[in-house]
């Protein structure tokens, strides 16, 4: 059997993509008029399963995901998509649009209708190695689904030897890619800080041990994790999202908490993080005669990107002239991050332009209709590049 290199199949699986734009769009359009909550995608899913060919051989993961092979046996190339939507109220005014209470504001609708033209593009044409569509719940909730699908085993006994994302970003221009080596994403962590005192009346402080104080000099004490306790040239980001303290006005309650979280760019950085912010709370809380209980939950690993695959990427991309971009990192965070710890992996950014004021995760954001062939046609360079890892 003759292999083709990934370069010149690449015009005739465009060309087949293309095809599917159409279609793809239209099922764009239907995922962002129906958007689930995490864990609610079983409507989201079954739409998916019956736009993709074989939709009878899946396996079923994480509760309302699958993985659907195509192709024959053999290591695979895996293609990744997120089923959930927010917990955000739609101001787009399309006539599209989704009713209250959830809504596609982070591009999981472009993303998904992408994985499927993709996947029946290759289906027609025959893909020259196996994919694997992994089509993954809960990416936005908790637990992470992208955790439960890597240790479900499945990537594993489908032979992944390759793993591809993308995934929308208005920070860059309309349809340029960011393809980078590397840790592109930071790890993240929420923690629960709570600063246990003694109560009393308002009108007698120095009766009580104050939780409140102590929990507010922690919120500011904790800004110097990224400020002074760690190297300037490590990215490090510490928010406190939420305050809880008492119901009274004229009364120092017993306890006070906050909860927030810790990011950082690597894994040695992200356990010192973590030491370091027990010993802040711990200090603190001993200087106000209070006791601290720090609880920290351990959320996404840290995103590093593959670098072979990330080079073959950017290479095919510019042949095809498709702007590949400065390198994107971001202390944002995404499950994906899970697996790479099983296979190589590759995150895309893929541009849709920014409009001030409709970044992601806000009522507005509204990707246009060419940002499906966009993310289409980067998720298929990569899995190309993911074909050259395999036959290499």
């Amino acid at each position: 059997m003759t292999i083709v290199l990934p370069l010149e199949a690449h015009g005739a699986l465009r060309s087949a993509l293309d095809r599917e734009l159409p279609a793809a769009v239209r099922l764009r359009r239907d995922l962002h008029a129906h958007p689930r909550l995490s864990g609610q995608e079983e409507p989201t899913l079954n739409l998916l399963l019956d736009a993709l060919p074989g939709a009878a051989t899946a396996d079923r993961v994480a509760g309302t995901g699958a993985v659907l092979r195509i192709g024959g046996p053999g290591p695979a190339v895996g293609v990744r998509t997120e089923l959930d939507a927010l917990p955000i109220t739609e101001a787009t005014g399309v006539p599209w649009a989704a009713g209250p209470g959830a809504m596609h504001a982070c591009g999981h609708d472009v993303h998904m209708a992408a994985l499927v033209a993709l996947a029946r593009a290759l289906d027609q044409m025959g893909p020259p190695v196996p994919v694997l569509a992994v089509l993954q719940p809960r990416e936005e909730g908790h637990p992470s689904g992208g955790q439960d699908v890597v240790a479900s085993g499945l990537l594993q006994a489908h032979q992944v030897a390759a793993v591809a994302a993308a995934h929308v970003q208005p920070l860059l221009p309309a349809g340029a890619v960011a393809c980078a080596p590397g840790v592109v994403n930071a790890s993240a962590d929420e923690f629960t800080v709570t600063m246990a005192g003694s109560p009393g009346h308002a009108a007698y402080p120095h009766l009580t041990r104050d939780p409140v104080l102590a929990l507010a000099s922690f919120v500011v004490g904790v800004q110097q994790l990224a400020s002074r306790n760690t190297d300037p040239m490590q990215p490090a980001v510490v928010t406190v999202g939420t305050l809880a303290a008492g119901g009274a006005a004229n009364a120092i309650p017993g306890t006070a908490a906050a909860r927030g979280t810790v990011r950082a760019m690597s894994e040695a950085h992200r356990s010192e993080l973590h030491q370091r912010l027990r010993d802040v709370a711990t200090g603190i809380a001993l200087a106000h005669g209070c006791t601290a209980d720090v609880v920290i939950d351990r959320g996404e690993p840290v995103l590093d990107n593959d670098p072979g695959l990330a080079a073959v990427t950017a290479t095919l991309l510019t042949q095809v002239g498709t702007e590949v971009t400065e390198p994107l990192r971001t202390c944002g965070a995404d499950d994906f991050s899970f697996y790479s710890q099983v296979a190589a992996a590759l995150m895309l950014f893929v541009g849709t332009g920014g409009v001030p004021g409709s970044g992601l995760h806000t009522g507005t954001f509204l990707p246009a209709e060419r940002a499906v062939g966009d993310v289409a046609h980067a998720l298929l360079a990569a899995y190309l590049a993911g074909w050259a890892t395999i036959t290499r």
